[in-house]
């Protein structure tokens, strides 16, 4: 199912997050968002997720339930939440069954093929508050997978884990590319952007799109980036970010 985005405007105020943004998101794909704080990549990825409702543009197909399975940022959230993991990952199939429908064998079976690939499942029984960051962080990946969603989307899925969950949850974006889903994430990270089969440069409004290689250039990067960006020559470049989150007009970054 492809996914058009076309001249998508939102605006919080005075403040434009995203202005006339037109891009594609193909079967199959992993497409990297990637941009300095407040550049637009949390507002695209609500508006692909049917949470922010474009001021002009639209998206095509519209999300719908079921559709669409996305992971927000969680740093250092989640600790007072007074459910076990287990309860946390069944919340990925109230889409399907309600929040007080019962959930049947369908229903655990997913869970299950979830948790083992995201390798929680030995920590079902305790509170998702006593998890680690990198734990917590597969936890919520497994309760995306356990929707079943044709698209899937991660907002900054990786970034200050454990290289053990790093590694985790860039092979179930692989996999779940590789299996024929629409997936796309935001980074700071240009190495995992490379990763990619398409990057998405924001600055507010698309800077490039396309293969990593051709977006993710010394040139193309200043004009998202400005002067936070070291070149060493060639093709490769370092972005400087303050890996914050959160912008001023909306917490999006």
């Amino acid at each position: 199912m492809t996914i058009v985005v076309e001249g998508v405007t939102i605006s919080y105020g005075p403040v434009v997050a995203l202005d006339d943004v037109t891009c594609r998101f193909d079967d199959g794909t992993a497409t990297a968002l990637v941009g300095p704080n407040g550049s637009g990549k949390t507002t695209l990825l609500h508006v692909l997720a049917g949470l922010e409702v474009p001021a002009r543009g639209r998206v095509a197909p519209a999300p719908a339930a079921g559709s669409v399975a996305y992971v927000p940022q969680q740093p250092g959230r989640g600790h007072w939440i007074p459910l076990t993991a287990g309860e946390v990952l069944a919340m990925g199939r109230y889409g399907r069954r309600g929040l007080l429908g019962r959930l049947r064998g369908e229903d655990y079976r997913r869970m299950a093929a979830s948790a083992e690939r995201l390798e929680v499942a030995d920590v079902l029984d305790r509170q998702y508050g006593s998890l680690s960051g990198g734990l917590r962080q597969r936890l919520l990946v497994a309760q995306a997978l356990a929707q079943d969603a044709p698209t899937l989307l991660l907002d900054e899925p990786i970034t200050g884990l454990d290289l053990a969950s790093q590694q985790r949850i860039l092979e179930v974006i692989a996999e779940e590319t590789a299996a024929g889903r629409v997936v796309v994430f935001s980074t700071h990270h240009l190495d995992e952007a490379r990763r990619s089969d398409r990057a998405l440069l924001l600055a507010g409004r698309v800077v490039a799109d396309g293969v990593p290689e051709e977006v993710l250039t010394s040139e193309l990067l200043r004009h998202a980036y400005g002067d936070r960006v070291l070149s060493s020559g060639g093709a490769e470049a370092v972005a400087i970010d303050d890996h914050g989150h959160g912008s001023a007009a909306h917490g999006g970054t």
